[in-house]
């Protein structure tokens, strides 16, 4: 992502540590890191808004498009008086009887 090589990554070590000192080095390295970690933390938050926002927007197109199908076929087959409607069981039907255990399972 950076391309950093090796040797460069040794030379910024080598940097912080005569610039910062030894005994400051660790405390500045967690301050660093904190601060990486919050940055990718609004970076990630900021990614999801718009991955957020993407899914909302193909949503809405899905829903457009699903409406202007379903009104062609509506148009296309028209429900007429004539045709049967299926309706739901009033009742619906009672579950199969259960096979006898088997004497010798028991």
């Amino acid at each position: 992502m950076f391309d950093i090589a090796p040797t460069e990554l040794l030379l910024c070590a080598v940097v912080a540590l005569v610039v910062i000192g030894p005994k400051d080095l660790p405390k500045a390295m967690r301050v660093l890191g904190h601060w990486v970690g919050r940055a990718r933390a609004v970076a990630r938050h900021f990614r999801s808004g718009i991955d957020a926002m993407i899914r909302e927007s193909e949503l809405a197109e899905m829903e457009k498009k699903w409406a202007e199908e379903n009104a062609r076929i509506m148009r296309e087959h028209p429900v007429t008086a004539d045709q049967p409607q299926m309706l739901p069981l009033a009742d619906p039907p009672p579950p199969p009887p259960s096979a006898p255990a088997d004497e010798g399972e028991r």
